[in-house]
């Protein structure tokens, strides 16, 4: 059976990507011994995912796949994309929301987008997936579901919150579930891999 390693150690993540990729074992951080802290010092999603998936295959030697991702909000010139997880200056959800609610006061335009990026080191070659949803910023805090900025992002064509829809919904409509399904499409065609 053919491996593959998440360079995550979220258990939730892991069984719902586990229970896609059929014949594939995946492994987590934990599961190869990898307790390191890996640097995302760069500016882009795809270089950043690369960093990660790079260190892992380099680590354990084994296929391996490393997402990147963030909220980018149009009023604000894409910010705050890449520094999603620290945008307040520490790794604090609650802050990192607050500052784009403080900073997009008295903007009309409400529009943003979630990204997530893949990447994918498979038999020492570099593929990428990429998913996007579209949707905007409402003013205050719904929902006690998702974590970052999800109580304040409502996809296109919902009235709710990722932070209140259900999991299922949320996974099916997501930047990164949508970037999973194509990098397990792509695997899946894979000649004797499915």
């Amino acid at each position: 059976m053919q491996q593959l390693v998440i360079a995550s150690n979220n258990q939730h993540k892991i069984g719902e990507i586990a229970q896609i990729v059929g014949d594939i074992a995946l492994l987590s951080l934990n599961d190869i011994g990898f307790k390191d802290d890996i640097a995302e010092p760069f500016r882009t999603f795809e270089e950043n995912a690369l960093a990660k998936a790079s260190v892992i295959h380099q680590f354990s030697g084994k296929n391996v796949f490393a997402d990147d991702s963030g909220i980018c909000v149009n009023a604000l010139g894409g910010e705050p994309g890449v520094d999603s997880a620290h945008y307040s200056g520490e790794r604090d959800d609650e802050k990192n929301l607050q500052k784009v609610l403080t900073k997009l006061e008295g903007h009309d335009n409400r529009s943003a987008f979630y990204k997530a990026v893949i990447c994918l080191v498979w038999n020492d070659q570099v593929y990428y997936f990429e998913g996007v949803c579209e949707g905007k910023i409402i003013n205050e805090k719904r929902g006690g579901g998702g974590f970052g900025y999800d109580p304040i992002f409502i996809p296109d064509g919902y009235d709710q919150t990722f932070a209140e829809l259900s999991p299922a919904v949320k996974n099916e409509i997501s930047h990164r579930g949508k970037a999973v399904r194509k990098m397990l499409e792509w695997l899946g065609r894979l000649p004797g891999e499915g």
